[in-house]
């Protein structure tokens, strides 16, 4: 069996995040149901997503324009992970697993952008 590549290992790690986000999520307030819920699943499978629609593309430019979409939607999960945090929606080592994540996640991701021209 071959090693994994750099691609796969990324891949595996914001697939975990989005089902991390998703399974934390739950458990938030109903009345969050379309507010914050909505929005911060939205952003961690956007992760995934568009890192995945930009690998798909053959010219640069557009290959790290998704990259870097990915990495605003990583940013601003992290955000929403923040605030659910100081809103009592997450309890401390939950943050803690996900912001871990998204850190080995923004690494990665910021790894490739920079060496694209």
């Amino acid at each position: 069996m071959k090693p994994e590549t750099y691609h796969e290992k990324l891949k595996k790690k914001m697939d975990e995040y989005a089902h991390l986000v998703y399974s934390l999520t739950r458990n938030f307030p109903r009345e969050e149901l379309y507010g914050i819920v909505s929005q911060l699943r939205r952003s961690a499978l956007s992760v995934a997503l568009n890192y995945i629609e930009g690998y798909a593309r053959v010219k640069d430019k557009v290959h790290k324009n998704f990259l870097e979409i990915s990495y605003g939607s990583l940013k601003e999960s992290k955000y929403l992970l923040h605030f659910s945090l100081v809103e009592k929606y997450l309890i401390k080592s939950d943050y803690d697993k996900a912001i871990k994540l998204a850190e080995e996640i923004g690494a990665m991701l910021w790894g490739i952008i920079r060496k694209i021209k």
